[in-house]
């Protein structure tokens, strides 16, 4: 189980950025936790992706709400359109929703990253997106 979220303000400062683990995306991209929930709490990260860095599909089993800090980003949900994302945008993903997101093929993109645990995991990776427009 993972730490609680913090119990009084807490401040956080940029720096502690890691590599994605691998195969989760087409690349590999940077990515600094904000906050690390115990289940049913929320994890939160901010995520750099190179251009045209996608990530699998995958699911959240609690959703998950994107907000864009910069860049032009991708997004789409299994059946949808695939919807261009810029600064300031927020996307939300339902509860077991088969989606993707990642960068534009000539910009890099900057998100943060909402999404509440359960059962110790707050992420299911599937198949790699074989085709986008």
């Amino acid at each position: 189980m993972s730490p609680s979220n913090p119990k009084t303000m807490t401040v956080s400062r940029p720096g502690k950025a890691v590599r994605s683990p691998e195969g989760v995306a087409t690349a590999p991209f940077w990515v600094e936790m904000l906050l690390e929930g115990a289940d049913g709490e929320n994890t939160a990260m901010r995520a750099t992706l190179d251009p045209g860095t996608i990530t699998r599909w995958h699911t959240h089993p609690k959703g998950q709400l994107l907000y864009v800090l910069s860049g032009q980003g991708l997004a789409q949900n299994e059946g949808g359109p695939v919807e261009h994302l810029r600064a300031g945008d927020a996307v939300w993903f339902a509860p077991g929703e088969r989606h993707w997101h990642g960068a534009a093929d000539d910009s890099p993109f900057s998100y943060i990253s909402i999404q509440p645990s359960e059962n110790g995991s707050a992420v299911e990776w599937l198949d790699h997106v074989e085709r986008r427009p």
